[in-house]
């Protein structure tokens, strides 16, 4: 062994110290091709040579600093084998890639020819957008690529992520972490078990199932998608999950805003609010977070799911808002006395959900297994729990049907309770083949016991056509009252029972065998059963 030491003096300092220009060079020969890697020696405190087994072994000591292209290295010392092809570096090392990465470690070994390093202990990335620290990172110089497996973590700004493994893309900026990856933001926390994150564009990208919890307790569970952290924008395909307290949200592919409180779903859509029982499907689903406004079309379908007996309503769009707040405060009249307004007075202790109202607009259905009806526009309003049915409603109950020019359907515990009929109402209640019970008046109250029609008023000129029946249930004769102020109806199992006339009473009795039921109609007369949805599947199509 042959062993050559040059000390720090006068001539070390001329060839060593300037920092203007390479003074050595040592090369590196590829055995595959014979292609030679320079690698240049800028400073070093000591220089120290040994040649064994035909072997050159260079080591530099105190403040060295090598170069090949544009990559700078920097340690406290380093022993460079250029059979191996390797330069092993010590303490305080520190790696400059292209004036763009930077990495430092305790131990580095850099395989010259293929471009390939090895780091270890206290390893530290960083590319003036994040930093990544590991106790292990393999880094290719060629491809700009660091590899670590041992557990490594991420800072980017406000954001920390924590991984079993991770490849980091210099040239793109792109970290791909798996195994117990976490993400801690102060806006969102995550969970996966492989992520992609930028650390310029801070986008994380999902290709597994992913776990988001947000600052107000969102959660959302994804198997796809990106989550933009710097504009807080977020898309996630195949039927993510997205519950916000007792709302539940899920599509083929949802998106959202945070900064505008946008959110859609796409593609067999559900919102679900477990706390009112309220669920809605649909084609495509807006949610206006900032306003608390929900868009619902593409053949939308509200449930207000009732132990028994659900309520379904589908319209070509539905539209939810909540009421202003200064609906619902304490108001001051003019004596200086407190007193609350009509709707906050209605309102009561109203939960915020009841707050809401809905729209519904062109071909309104309803469906429940005790009471059905469809119009053209609807409004529903959660303080009161009325829905208000627009221009030729029509509403069925057991075997009759009820139309007007408008109609409330007050409901309770999401039963119908009071039905109301403005201008033009008529009952027809189909009591037989070709027929019809009829009943014809200004306005007609009806009001129902369990879910179902118990009686009805009907009240100003009011004109009827009832079919009598005795005790046997055998047709007696038709009844045809031509003007009378009220008319009451009672129903008995859904059927109409008796016909009430109150005050004076303009009517003739038609014996059975006399009567021609096609001639029984009264003025306006229209038996709608074919637009009446018999099964809530009807309404789900």
């Amino acid at each position: 062994m042959k062993e050559i030491i040059f000390r720090v003096g006068l001539a070390v300092l001329l060839l060593l110290s300037r920092q203007t220009q390479a003074q050595t060079a040592v090369a590196f020969k590829s055995k595959a091709n014979d292609s030679v890697s320079m690698v240049y020696i800028w400073h070093a405190d000591t220089l120290r040579q040994i040649s064994k087994d035909s072997s050159q072994i260079q080591s530099l000591y105190g403040h060295v600093k090598l170069q090949q292209g544009k990559t700078f290295f920097y340690c406290d010392s380093v022993a460079m084998n250029q059979k191996d092809n390797t330069i092993e570096a010590y303490g305080n090392v520190h790696i400059n890639d292209n004036d763009s990465t930077n990495i430092y470690s305790q131990y580095m070994k850099y395989f010259v020819v293929k471009k390939n390093i090895t780091f270890q202990k206290k390893v530290s990335l960083t590319d003036g957008k994040g930093t990544l620290t590991t106790e292990n990172l393999n880094y290719d110089l060629n491809g700009k690529i660091g590899t670590y497996t041992s557990g490594g973590r991420i800072v980017n700004g406000s954001t920390v992520v924590t991984s079993g493994d991770g490849i980091y893309y210099g040239d793109t900026k792109d970290a791909h972490f798996k195994k117990n990856v976490i993400l801690n933001d102060p806006a969102y926390d995550l969970k996966s078990d492989s992520l992609v994150y930028n650390t310029e564009s801070k986008i994380a990208t999902f290709i597994t199932r992913t776990l988001i919890r947000d600052s107000s307790g969102r959660t959302i569970v994804t198997k796809a998608g990106f989550y933009d952290l710097k504009n807080h924008r977020a898309q996630f395909p195949m039927r993510p999950e997205i519950t916000d307290k007792s709302q539940y949200v899920t599509g083929d592919s949802v998106q959202f805003d945070d900064s505008t409180g946008i959110s859609t779903a796409q593609g067999n859509a559900l919102y679900r609010d477990t706390s009112q029982g309220i669920s809605i499907i649909a084609g495509l689903l807006i949610a206006d977070k900032k306003n608390n406004t929900l868009f619902a079309t593409q053949k939308p379908v509200m449930i207000l799911k009732e132990d028994k007996d659900s309520i379904y309503v589908t319209a070509d769009t539905l539209f939810s808002g909540k009421y202003p707040d200064s609906l619902f405060e304490n108001k001051t009249n003019p004596n200086g006395d407190s007193s609350q307004n009509t709707v906050a007075a209605n309102a009561g202790n109203s939960t915020d959900s009841s707050k809401r109202y809905l729209q519904g607009f062109h071909h309104v259905r309803i469906f429940s297994d005790s009471l059905q009806a469809v119009s053209d526009s609807l409004y529903y309003s959660g303080i009161d729990s009325v829905f208000q049915l627009f221009q030729d409603p029509v509403v069925w109950s057991g075997s009759s049907q009820v139309t007007g020019d408008t109609i409330y359907l007050y409901t309770k515990n999401k039963k119908p309770e009071h039905l109301y009929v403005f201008e033009n109402s008529m009952v027809v209640n189909k009591t037989g083949e070709s027929m019809f019970n009829q009943i014809k008046a200004h306005t007609l109250n009806g009001y129902f016991k369990d879910g179902a029609i118990d009686h009805m008023r009907a009240k100003g000129s009011a004109e009827s056509i009832y079919y009598i029946k005795d005790d046997s249930m055998a047709l007696v004769g038709v009844n045809r009252v031509n003007k009378a102020d009220i008319i009451d109806m009672i129903f008995l199992d859904k059927e109409l029972n008796r016909v009430i006339l109150r005050n004076d009473a303009d009517g003739t009795v038609y014996p059975i065998r006399k009567v021609n039921n096609d001639e029984m109609r009264l003025r306006s007369f229209k038996w709608l059963d074919a637009r009446r949805p018999k099964t809530k599947f009807e309404i789900l199509q």
